[in-house]
């Protein structure tokens, strides 16, 4: 078999395979040499820096995996900036798995402070006036914040002292924001799906009264909504993908803020189903939510925006 006769969704049973593993190892530094040793964070990196070279529908199954099975790990920013910083050293020791990267959505280098989701790290890709630039943020002072999730808090790192690595052009900086809209929201996507079919096979196998609780009207029309906002998600992000019927690119914000929102309701109605219980360690559905409302966290003014254009547009 070519690369040519390659078919994105034979990269989701091997995905899968390799994040189980990792996810039995605490060490994010495992969990990284695990994944890239899979081919995962090299997927979209060039051949000549030790990946795959293939576009973004091979990297939506593997981003879904991670959403499914609560992947603790930024894979979606390490796969596009392995992608991203294409003849470099440091693109080469993010698809080598030797290094640990993600991307703050919240405050540029010129601010005082920046967000970021994966505080353990070694770089962080910030916006600039120019675009955006690599920063290598060991040594700077940080803050925890663990309103959201206490087990992987958000963290606010200082900038003033960061060391540019690598810079990307106000043409390179907007293409990776598109590219990562579209990976995040199926890592919500997975999220969601990985709690419906939790949801489905409890509801299935729980017995009251004789019945299963699947049996129940009210169950399954809850059930088929939650179905239904997940599959709007995943049709709204491939279609992001695809030129519109002009040629032009579609606008990404929308399918994210839909997906963010969808996977929400359907984790938290998940948690509900189950009586509670997803918010315990036997069923961590939480985990799921947790991360899910941190993208939430991040995007926030983002679909703000969305709905002021879309009221001036008609």
């Amino acid at each position: 078999m070519t690369m040519e006769d390659l078919q994105p969704e034979e990269f989701a049973q091997a995905a899968d395979a390799a994040i189980t593993d990792a996810l039995s190892h605490q060490d994010p530094r495992k969990t990284a040499e695990i994944l890239a040793q899979a081919g995962l964070c090299g997927v979209m990196a060039a051949e000549a820096d030790g990946g795959l070279g293939l576009d973004i529908s091979f990297a939506l199954p593997i981003v879904h995996a991670a959403g499914r099975l609560r992947l603790p790990f930024p894979l979606a920013e390490q796969i596009l900036l392995a992608h991203t910083l294409v003849d470099t050293a440091e693109g080469q020791a993010l698809a080598s798995g030797e290094r640990i990267a993600t991307i703050a959505w919240q405050g540029s280098l010129n601010d005082a402070w920046i967000r970021v989701d994966h505080g353990n790290a070694d770089w962080v890709l910030v916006a600039d006036d120019n675009g955006a630039v690599l920063i290598d943020i060991e040594g700077l002072s940080r803050e925890e914040q663990p309103t959201l999730d206490p087990d992987h808090p958000q963290t606010w790192i200082a900038t003033q002292d960061a060391r540019v690595l690598a810079r990307l052009d106000s043409e390179s900086w907007p293409v990776l924001q598109r590219q990562a809209h579209i990976l995040l929201a199926e890592f919500a996507n997975g999220a969601a799906e990985g709690a419906l079919q939790e949801t489905a096979n409890y509801m299935a196998t729980r017995v009251q009264f004789g019945r299963p609780l699947s049996a129940k009207q009210a169950v399954r029309h809850l059930l088929a909504r939650m179905r239904l906002l997940q599959e709007v998600s995943s049709a709204a992000i491939r279609r992001t993908i695809h030129t519109d019927e002009f040629g032009q690119t579609r606008d990404t914000r929308p399918a994210l803020a839909g997906a963010i929102a969808n996977a929400a309701f359907v984790i938290e109605k998940a948690i509900h189903l189950h009586g509670g219980m997803g918010f315990t360690w036997e069923l961590p559905l939480h985990r799921a939510l947790r991360a899910v409302r941190k993208l939430s966290a991040a995007f926030d003014s983002q679909a703000q925006e969305n709905g002021r254009a879309y009221i001036q547009s008609v």
